[in-house]
């Protein structure tokens, strides 16, 4: 009698587990409904502010390992609202990009500074800074390119 009771709880305990994956109208499948809101949109709104970069790619050449690259990555806001940058990352912890404190207006300018530290580094060297903003994309990336030799 107890083993026909604790198998009637533990089969009701997976019908309720099963049940409470499915009650708020989701399924386990990847069906997408035409009219479905539950997503947000990927579109930006008309009046979004963009992001245009002077150059997205800064070749400093060739350097010995050890010397630090620095460049000012110049960009404008050609949108309709004001351009907040929310955060830049780099690949690795040798690039560091300072990002802008203040909200770049329509049809001003600003910079995003890159430092680049060549100690440890050899050979071709491409440095990938991602930038987060409200911009239309939310996301933009600059490059910094060049060779690090070694050191005479």
């Amino acid at each position: 009698m107890k083993k026909i009771f604790i198998l009637a709880i533990a089969a009701l305990s997976f019908s309720a587990c099963r049940n409470a994956n499915t009650s708020n109208g989701e399924t386990s499948s990847n069906v997408s409904v035409g009219n479905d809101t539950s997503k947000k949109s990927a579109i930006a709104p008309a009046d979004a502010p963009v992001i245009v970069f002077e150059r997205d790619i800064f070749d400093f050449g060739k350097i010995e390992q050890g010397e630090k690259v620095i460049h000012e990555f110049k960009l404008k806001n050609t949108g309709k609202s004001p351009l907040i940058i929310s955060n830049a990352t780099a690949t690795c912890g040798c690039t560091v990009p300072q990002i802008p404190g203040e909200p770049i207006l329509p049809g001003q300018v600003g910079k995003i500074n890159v430092v680049f530290n060549s100690e440890g580094k050899m050979g071709m060297q491409d440095k990938v800074v991602t930038v987060t903003s409200n911009a239309n994309p939310t996301i933009t990336t600059v490059h910094l390119v060049g060779e690090v030799l070694t050191k005479k």
